[in-house]
């Protein structure tokens, strides 16, 4: 997430309206603010284009959280709290040990392939036919799939895609990065916002072919003086998808915002637009669906816009017109409820290590990324999670990993299928990302911390046929080597754990860990596991 950001001069939103719309920071959910891209071309090769290192004119910098508004929380009873602790030593037992292969893992970008200058790394990869592309805060890289080596030339900042471009993206780097294989297409899309100046922008570019090393179609769509913080990307037949917590000259929050980028236009780079809904302040730290899988979701099917509430999960169906955007909607919020839960560490910082009294942050405010879907022919189902309290006693309480199934069936109805809390013991289980299978078995990775464990790399999950509610014993991909020590709190603030398009098994996890304590000196880690019933 962004740094704090200087007192800037207001500027007019420079973009081409095309209908009478809601201005980006209003709360009004029946009318759709319709944009161009202010700027497009085409790139020449990034494989062509030179790497550049960090920024030394910022060394370690940090990136702030931008705080969003939290539903009111009851505070919940004893026999709550003592049904969640028994809901997670059930999903430590009951389903038995993970049956689940860990096949390989190898260093990301970060130490030793990255002059570290930043933090949180907002650590976040994809993999596509042949290549999986990681970016981090404030560079990405391209690796070989099949042997895990960094193709040459790499790790590039992530402003170097935009070489060439002109204004922000090219000129500034300011991350919240986001890779996403858009596997229909057979495309790489690459994002990141341009917040140094207004108007703000992101910048977003579509590759021109399969191989992630080539040339890209570029685009900038700007949002006047509202600061797009926390951009989160879903691929959809009909759109790219992306959710901002927006806030008002970077400093006052003006409601969570979901925008469909014209999907058709950009992978043929052409004129694009964006369509735009302000859900209001009442709601923050949205998430958009992310298609998995070689089943596109039933003829126009919305996008499904996600945020947790008091006990609940909020969804939003958003279809969208390209054709007569007056026509375009977000619909009504629906509630489903979910078992009681209060956030972990208020949403703050209250994750413990060894040897050092530095917490490190939840970020516990918001579901975590990705809102991933997957369509199962009579029914489409959404996995998700985000980290709660677990513990009745103040001084034990500790974060698990709460995780969700939705289903949506034939009618496009959604429910709570399924849901549980990980959290085997007392050690700290944060900042994870869920995605399914082709054969439904859901798998988690996530952070694992305590008094005497280091951060550390985990993963669990379930086969489709575990008893509902249950997870399988967990299993380390990586042990962390170090803590991160005084005054730097911030940790992760995502993760990301995508299926291999090729097999449809094969499941990518990446997110960061330390080599050796300090601050300002993480590493991170993509590993692969697959479940032994997935052929």
């Amino acid at each position: 997430m962004k740094r704090d950001l200087p007192t800037l001069a207001l500027t007019i939103l420079s973009a081409v309206i095309l209908l009478p719309a809601l201005a980006f920071g209003q709360n009004n959910t029946n009318k759709v603010a319709v944009t161009s891209a202010v700027k497009h071309d085409e790139s020449r090769p990034l494989r062509d284009l030179p790497a550049k290192g960090p920024e030394v004119e910022r060394p370690n910098h940090e990136h702030p959280v931008k705080p969003i508004p939290q539903p009111a929380q009851r505070v919940t009873t004893s026999a709550e709290q003592a049904a969640v602790e028994q809901n997670a030593l059930q999903a430590a037992s009951v389903a038995g040990p993970l049956a689940a292969t860990v096949l390989s893992g190898f260093d990301g970008v970060g130490i030793p392939n990255y002059t570290v200058n930043a933090a949180p790394p907002d650590t976040n990869g994809a993999v596509g036919a042949t290549q999986y592309v990681q970016w981090v805060n404030e560079a990405f890289a391209v690796f070989d799939k099949t042997t895990g080596g960094m193709l040459p030339g790499f790790p590039k900042n992530g402003n170097t895609i935009w070489s060439g471009f002109g204004g922000p993206c090219e000129t500034t780097n300011d991350g919240d990065p986001i890779v996403k294989y858009d596997r229909a297409a057979g495309r790489w899309m690459l994002t990141q916002f341009a917040v140094t100046t207004t108007p703000y922008r992101q910048c977003v570019a579509v590759s021109t072919t399969s191989d992630a090393t080539g040339s890209y179609y570029r685009y900038e769509f700007t949002y006047g003086t509202q600061f797009n913080d926390y951009p989160k990307v879903g691929v959809w037949p009909d759109a790219y998808y992306v959710t901002y917590n927006l806030f008002n000259n970077g400093q006052t929050f003006s409601g969570g915002q979901v925008c469909a980028w014209d999907r058709a236009k950009m992978l043929v780079g052409a004129a694009a637009t964006q369509q735009c809904f302000n859900l209001g302040t009442s709601f923050g730290g949205l998430l958009p669906s992310d298609l998995d899988g070689a089943t596109a979701p039933p003829a126009g099917a919305p996008n499904y816009v996600m945020n947790f509430g008091s006990n609940a999960l909020n969804l939003w169906k958003f279809h969208v017109d390209w054709t007569t955007p007056a026509n375009s909607n977000i619909g009504t919020r629906i509630s489903l409820p979910v078992n009681a839960f209060s956030t972990a560490c208020s949403g703050g910082a209250c994750i413990t290590q060894p040897s050092t009294s530095q917490k490190l942050d939840s970020l516990a405010d918001r579901l975590m990324y990705r809102l991933a879907y997957r369509n199962f022919g009579t029914y489409g189902a959404l996995v998700v999670n985000h980290a709660i309290n677990v513990g009745t006693n103040r001084k034990t309480n500790h974060s698990g990993v709460r995780w969700y199934e939705i289903r949506v069936n034939s009618s496009g109805t959604p429910s709570v299928f399924q849901q549980g809390t990980f959290s085997p013991d007392s050690n700290h289980r944060w900042m994870g990302s869920a995605a399914m299978d082709k054969l439904g078995n859901i798998g988690i990775g996530y952070s694992l911390s305590g008094s005497s464990v280091r951060p550390s790399v985990f993963f669990t999950g379930r086969n489709a046929s575990d008893t509902l509610g249950t997870l399988q014993t967990e299993t380390s991909l990586l042990s962390g080597i170090g803590s991160q020590l005084s005054n730097l709190s911030r940790w992760g603030d995502y993760s990301s754990l995508t299926p291999d398009p090729t097999d449809d098994c094969t499941l990518w996890y990446t997110t960061e860990y330390l080599k050796t304590s300090g601050t300002f000196n993480w590493s991170t880690w993509i590993g692969k596991v697959k479940f032994t019933n997935c052929q």
